[in-house]
């Protein structure tokens, strides 16, 4: 183990120790705020300093070990012993390292998908209403809830762009490299002559904004319209102005929520997605910061940023960011994409041990 890791984990090692004396002291719960914020710092560094403590006795096991290859007798006992104990810190180790990781605070939150149709017209509305149906598909199989916050309908039945809030745990960490650019290859349903076409997707993933408490929203900034919904083909015609659209003055940001029958949750909804956005516009201005001085492996998320590539001629579904190319495009589109998305979360946290280890 790197010297530079060694000396951060007996650093937290000592911390948890400052943090059990002030989290028993008898007037720490005067301050609900700060024993609240001392009690989240001690839960996240518990796994970390759990896991050093196993790293300490597997190397003292692996020192005594070594020590006893000089006694004949106890040569065999003490090769198989010292085995066991490198492999216990091997593991150890690597668990220490992912243990180590900068955490993204908003892994856990719930996420507004926005998916509008790109390049292609029809071809690429009906691409975004299976992209809709496949990230549906798979936040179902992760028992999540899918909201549809505003759908605008093709002519053909697909999407120019469709809104969802996907709520469940750990949701925004599955789904965040999702954003970008998503192209579709094959014969569309509009094509006499039999020839492939390329159409174009964009997908952005959100996660949802805390109360919106971390985003403030002037209300002067703010223009809001309500308008009479109405579905496609004169379906759930609603006699009341019970759609709302917000437009975000200082960013130009247009809201539209027409899916609830009542005024107030269709604002309610709106407000959400516009928060969302927002933050997602700060984290993106961000990002595009940080990436000036290095090129992320898995992608910027920027939405002109061609990800991924769904060949139906081929069945072949591939991922542009890191080479991989899986022959289950039918399964995929009925939302089986566990294994893209764990391998995308993998070369996430390669890239993030290299820097850790680089730095040290």
């Amino acid at each position: 183990m790197k010297p530079g890791i060694r000396a951060k984990l007996e650093q937290l090692t000592f911390r948890r120790e400052e943090l059990d004396g002030l989290l028993a002291s008898e007037n720490i719960t005067q301050n609900m705020d700060q024993y609240r914020k001392l009690s989240r710092e001690h839960a996240d560094i518990g796994e970390v300093v759990e896991l050093w403590k196993l790293f300490l006795r597997a190397e003292a096991d692996a020192q005594t070990a070594q020590e006893m290859l000089g006694d004949p007798e106890m040569k065999e006992l003490a090769q198989s012993e010292l085995e066991s104990a490198r492999t216990a810190q091997a593991d150890i180790e690597r668990d220490l390292q992912l243990a180590l990781l900068p955490r993204d605070p908003n892994d856990e939150r719930n996420l507004f998908l926005e998916i509008r149709a790109g390049t292609g017209g029809e071809e690429a509305a009906l691409f975004a209403g299976d992209l809709l149906r496949m990230y549906t598909r798979y936040a179902e199989r992760q028992g999540w809830r899918v909201e549809m916050v505003s759908l605008s309908e093709s002519d053909l039945g697909g999407y120019k762009e469709a809104i969802a809030r996907v709520v469940g745990n750990g949701a925004y960490s599955r789904l965040k490299f999702e954003s970008g650019g998503h192209r579709v290859q094959r014969i569309p349903v509009t094509e006499t002559q039999g020839r492939i076409h390329t159409s174009a997707c964009t997908v952005a993933v959100m996660p949802e904004a805390d109360e919106m408490a971390e985003v403030q929203i002037n209300p002067a900034d703010l223009r809001i319209d309500t308008f009479r919904a109405s579905g496609a083909g004169g379906q759930h015609i609603n006699k009341t102005d019970s759609a709302v659209r917000i437009t975000h003055i200082p960013t130009g940001i247009v809201v539209e929520c027409q899916d609830d029958r009542s005024q107030h949750r269709n604002k309610a909804q709106a407000m959400s997605v516009l928060a969302a956005r927002i933050q997602d516009g700060q984290r993106r201005e961000l990002q595009a910061k940080e990436a000036a001085t290095r090129k992320s492996l898995v992608g910027s998320g920027d939405r002109s940023e061609r990800i991924r590539t769904y060949n139906f001629p081929q069945g072949r579904i591939t991922d542009h960011r890191i080479n991989l190319t899986l022959y289950k495009l039918d399964a995929a589109m009925d939302g089986d994409i566990g294994e893209l998305i764990d391998a995308l979360i993998t070369e996430h946290q390669t890239e993030l041990l290299a820097q850790l280890t680089h730095e040290d």
